[in-house]
Parts: structure tokens; C-alpha cells; sequence
């Protein structure tokens, strides 16, 4: 039996051409969901925590999700009443490591009547802590008091924080001397 060499370069040409009909496999690298009006609680012991609500999130596949628009927080005293605010232009929510980040503008005001600002906070569900390595400026609306830094650590609530560098002019209690 002979076979032409034309039929045969034929037929390898032929096995080699690449199915025009076959659809390639693209993986999806979009997100996982999009959902609006998100409220999520946080409560211990039946007592609500923490309240997050923004207008949008985004579940991404690494479980993370993302806050596009403002992000506001409600932090809950032991009476069940409001003692802290937060807002920010944005925020995320990191699996891997159980912290959300809250970044642009973030405005913190008190019951005590106090307002932080800074660029980004970061808070740890968890251990109940709220922290920063960036500038902050917290002001006593009462006295007038303004004070600046660069890192920040505080409980949830900001009943109590520390500012890590801290910078500009404030009232000393009674009894503290300069050194």
C-alpha cells in the first residue's frame, strides 16, 4: 500500500489545526458576591458590641471582602447605648487575618466628646482593639485641647487609647512637672 506524501502531509496538517469550535477555559477572577445596605452586628454574651453598615460589599474569592463607600461603626457600652462613632470613605475585611481596616477620613468621636482623625484604623475583633502606625489628631471639644501623632492603640470603644509619638500642646494634669 502507498500513500502519496500529499495525503499524508494532509493529515498531519490537519491534526495539528486547532479546533475552531473549542472554547478555551478562562478562570473567573471577579467577585465571589456583591451585596447592598449591609448591616453586620457583633455582640458578647447577648449584649450588642459593635454595629458595621455600609451601602455596599464585595466578597472576594479570597474571602476577603471589600467596603467601596462609607463605612460607618457603632460601638455599644455595657447599658446597651452608643458611646463611640466611627466613619470612613472606605473599608476591607481581611480573612486570613480577621481585621477590618477602615481607610479615608476616618472620624472617630467619643462620649466623651472627643474626635480623632486620621487616614486608616485598623480594628481586631478579637482582642477588642482598634490600632494605627499612621498621623492622628484628637481634639477635646470640651477644653479645646488638640493633640497629634503618628500610631495609635486603643480599646474598641476609645474609652481609653495611647497615641505612640505623640506631638503638640496639651493641658498636664495637676502634679506632672516638664523635665
Amino acid at each position: 500500500m502507498k500513500c502519496s506524501p500529499f495525503i499524508l502531509s494532509m493529515v498531519f496538517l490537519g491534526a495539528c489545526e486547532e479546533d475552531k469550535n473549542s472554547k478555551k477555559f478562562i478562570a473567573y477572577n471577579g467577585p465571589l458576591e456583591e451585596a447592598e445596605n449591609i448591616e453586620v452586628l457583633f455582640s458578647e454574651l447577648g449584649f450588642l458590641k459593635v454595629r458595621v453598615r455600609t451601602a455596599k460589599q464585595i466578597k472576594l474569592p479570597t474571602e476577603d471582602k471589600v467596603f467601596p463607600k462609607k463605612v460607618f461603626v457603632d460601638f455599644y457600652g455595657p447599658a446597651g447605648d452608643v458611646i463611640t462613632t466611627l466613619e470612613s470613605d472606605s473599608g476591607r475585611y481581611e480573612y486570613r487575618t480577621g481585621l477590618y481596616k477602615v481607610k479615608g477620613n476616618v472620624k472617630v468621636v467619643t462620649q466623651k466628646k472627643e474626635r480623632l482623625f486620621s487616614d486608616e484604623l485598623t480594628w481586631n475583633p478579637q482582642t477588642q482593639k482598634v490600632f494605627t502606625d499612621k498621623k492622628v489628631t484628637i481634639e477635646n471639644q470640651q477644653s479645646g485641647e488638640r493633640m497629634n501623632g503618628v500610631g495609635l492603640d486603643a480599646n474598641q470603644d476609645f474609652s481609653q487609647y495611647s497615641i505612640r509619638k505623640p506631638t503638640g500642646f496639651f493641658n498636664a494634669p495637676a502634679g506632672i512637672t516638664p523635665n
